[in-house]
Formats: structure tokens, sequence, C-alpha cells
């Protein structure tokens, strides 16, 4: 399926309308209206006119054709890990994260009554995040491409038997009643989003302010390379926040590294560190430079 539910469809068309006429402030996001994504694109950009991508590479590639000034894609959660596919997206997208947004995510079981349901549809991501309140009641989790899009399709569906998984505001978006509220396994549930633009920040423009530095690499096939690589940044006094390793290609010998460190190009200290990592390194990357929207540490 490679197209919005049905009742979906009218906003989406009303949204890309709009979208068109102002490209530059349009966002993208993957899902149907009323997804989280949806949510965190006017929250982390007020002014801005969302417009609905049905995959996170079509959010990716409208940006690219100029079709809209910015995406917002969530990377990783606190409760279920990094988004699947994201790391081989962004590396490969040619677009640059400009910024970050952290969302507390409250999820909702809506369907056509109250219940009882035997499955539950909606994106892994929330299905995963609520995988005990889901086992406990014995509804069987089926995978879809978005959160409201999976209460759109429940509503079309007309069988009270299943339900969806979704942001309380998709209940009222597609005619759906909600059961329970808050069925995330975690109350202290929360995603980090990036926002990616064909240009990157000037890091000059972070003058003075805390920054974030995203980057992948690949070191070289020595006895510890990757020992070396970090020692990199621990003499330097450099503070990686994040560290995740990712297979590229099919030979597993091509172990690729996504990184977040504190600190942006022109510091003296990440200058250094970078120098260093790319001596040690087959491969050295910049994803982006940006503000931290939420402090490390």
């Amino acid at each position: 399926m490679q197209n919005f539910p049905t009742l979906a469809k009218a906003m989406v068309a009303t949204m890309r309308e709009s979208a068109a006429a102002e490209p530059q402030r349009a966002i993208t996001f993957q899902g149907s209206p009323g997804a989280n994504s949806h949510r965190a694109a006017m929250e982390a950009c007020p002014d801005c006119l969302p417009l609905p991508c049905f995959s996170f590479a079509d959010a990716i590639d409208a940006v690219k054709a100029g079709k809209a000034g910015s995406a917002i894609i969530p990377i990783e959660n606190s409760q279920h890990g990094r988004v699947a596919d994201i790391h081989f997206l962004l590396p490969a997208s040619g677009l640059s994260i400009v910024g970050e947004y952290f969302m507390p995510i409250d999820h909702a079981l809506m369907g056509l009554g109250k219940g009882p349901f035997k499955a539950a549809y909606s994106h892994p991501q929330a299905l995963g995040q609520s995988h005990h309140f889901l086992r406990e009641r014995g509804i069987v989790p089926i995978n879809y491409t978005d959160t409201a899009g999976a209460a759109a399709f429940v509503a079309e569906q007309g069988d009270p038997s299943i339900a969806a998984i979704s942001p309380p505001i998709a209940a009222e978006l597609y005619g759906l009643e909600i059961a329970e509220q808050n069925v995330q396994d975690a109350h202290d549930n929360m995603t980090r989003f990036v926002i990616l633009a064909q240009d990157p920040l000037d890091p000059t423009v972070l003058d003075g302010d805390e920054a974030i530095t995203t980057f992948v690499f690949e070191v070289k096939n020595v006895p510890a390379a990757l020992y070396k690589a970090l020692g990199c940044f621990a003499t330097n006094g450099v503070n990686m926040t994040k560290l995740e390793s990712y297979q590229e290609g099919a030979s597993f010998a091509a172990t690729m590294f996504y990184a977040d460190i504190v600190g942006a190009p022109g510091d003296p200290a990440v200058d250094r560190a970078l120098e260093e990592l790319a001596f040690h390194s087959k491969e050295l990357r910049i994803l982006g430079c940006y503000r931290q929207a939420r402090k490390r540490g």
C-alpha cells in the first residue's frame, strides 16, 4: 500500500495545496494528519505549513525537490530505541540536521466502541511502546505505516473488534471512540525528532549556545581502530552523548557508527577531535550541527 487511507485523503489534499503555495514554510512529516510527527511539526515550528508524506523517504525527497523547506523526522524513542531505517536514510539523504525537538508521547487505544478488541493497528514504534499493555489484554499488535493512518484504517473497516493505538487527536479526526488513554508502558515516554533542511547551519550562528554535532564514520580495519577513534574525544575533553553501530552492505565487514557530540566545528577541542577521528577513519561525514533542545549530562 503506497497511499493514505481514504478518510485522510481530503485533509492531505488541503495541506498539500497550502504547502504548494508557500513551500519554504512547509515542513514534511511521515504519516497521516493527526500523527505524532504532525504534532511535533506544529509544536517545533508553530508558523509552519505541515505537509504529510506517506514514508520517511517521501518526506526527505520533498525537501530535496524544493516542495518544502524542511522535514521533521523521529530518530529515537526513550522506550523503544532508534526508529528503523533512519540511520540509513539520513546519511544518504543529502540533507543536513539543523535542529532537534523532544516530545512526550501519549498513546490512546481507540476504535468503533469501547471493545473488547482482538487486534490493534499502529506504527511498530507505538506498538513496541505499548507492548505490555497489549499483552496483558490479549490484543494482537498489527503493524501499520503510521499511528494516525491506523486510526483512519480502523474507522474505514467498520469492525468493532479491531482498534488503533494513536494520538488522542486521531480519534476526533477519524470519528473513533477512545477506549483507554495513556496506554504507553512508560509515562516518561519521549521521542527525539530531528529537523532536516537542504543547507546546513553555519556553526558561527551557534556561538554562545550549547550545540550538538551529529556525524557518521567508519574506522579503518586495523586492531584497536575504534578504541583509538573514541580516544580522540576523551583526550580533547569532548562529550560524546550517543554512539550506535549499524551494518552497511552485506559483507558484515563495514561497520558504520552514528554519533552525537556536544559542541560544534569552530570549537578548537571539537576541531582537534574530528581531525584525529578523520585520521583513524576510512570515512567521516558530518550530518549537521545545531542547537541543543535538551541539555545532555
